[in-house]
């Protein structure tokens, strides 16, 4: 498999992004937008697999559907979705486990984390993806379902961290809904949220609600600054499937497939 829709002009981005970060409800109707920079808008064009989180060769592809019968059996914005396939741990090396990152490393540069108070996805969640079960849990019947990351710098007066990634793990997809469309999920109402640097006691050992997460990172200073928002699967169980309706505040990121290769397809669209 290979990693398509790389990230272009990584390298001068990722110079300016760790510059600044050492120096510092179910969506409703929806209409597409330009993208405005001023307004905040990612552009299409900024979104791609972020290379330095990638391992190994995954697929992480803006794609056509998947579309399958029934009344949930179409992405729920436009035709197309965000494709993603990760091979899982093998028997023979247990170190080889890939992990896609798609997201964007530009255009949330900056932003108070503090701010964020919406967030979620919907995703097509196959039942074969369960077979595999959730090491997190130690169960056949876990989630194993794609991750909401904030690489962030936590700004906090009692860790000298300048760098971690907040984590959102959704609950599991209701079983009505395998092999179709999700309904949104949304992150900040549900499933846990865990920072990977334990520079608070929301961390991988005592994961927490997304409330409680921006409560440990408020600690009267400096804010937690955003450096990407993306979406993530791996490195623990193999999965294929799709993500769409990607939200991060008043906006929802709709995944089309691009027939013009030297742009991504993803619009923005604002909640009115």
């Amino acid at each position: 498999m290979k990693v398509s829709l790389g990230a272009s002009r990584w390298k001068a981005l990722a110079a300016t992004a760790l510059a600044t970060i050492v120096a510092s409800t179910v969506p409703g109707t929806v209409s597409a937008v330009a993208a405005d920079r001023d307004d905040r808008v990612a552009r299409s064009e900024n979104w791609g697999v972020i290379p330095r989180n990638t391992i190994g060769s995954p697929v992480a592809i803006l794609r056509d559907g998947p579309v399958v019968p029934g009344n949930n059996g179409r992405p729920p914005y436009g035709n197309g979705s965000l494709g993603i396939e990760v091979a899982g741990r093998s028997a023979a090396d247990t170190d080889d486990a890939e992990k896609a990152d798609f997201g964007n490393s530009v255009d949330f540069l900056g932003e108070n984390f503090l701010q964020v108070d919406r967030v979620g996805f919907n995703v097509f969640q196959s039942s074969a993806n369960l077979a595999g079960g959730d090491p997190n849990d130690g169960s056949l019947g876990g989630t194993n379902l794609p991750a909401i990351r904030f690489e962030i710098n936590p700004n906090l007066s009692t860790s000298p961290d300048r760098y971690t990634v907040a984590v959102w793990r959704p609950d599991a997809v209701q079983a009505r809904y395998l092999d179709q469309w999700s309904p949104f999920l949304d992150a900040t109402t549900s499933g846990s949220w865990h920072l990977t640097g334990g520079e608070t006691a929301c961390n991988q050992a005592a994961r927490c609600t997304f409330a409680e997460l921006q409560d440990s990172l408020d600690d009267g200073g400096a804010t937690p600054t955003v450096l990407s928002f993306g979406v993530s699967k791996g490195r623990d169980c193999a999965w294929v499937g799709a993500v769409d309706g990607l939200r991060l505040n008043q906006y929802v990121y709709d995944f089309e497939r691009n027939y013009d290769f030297e742009r991504n397809g993803v619009n923005a669209r604002r909640v009115r």
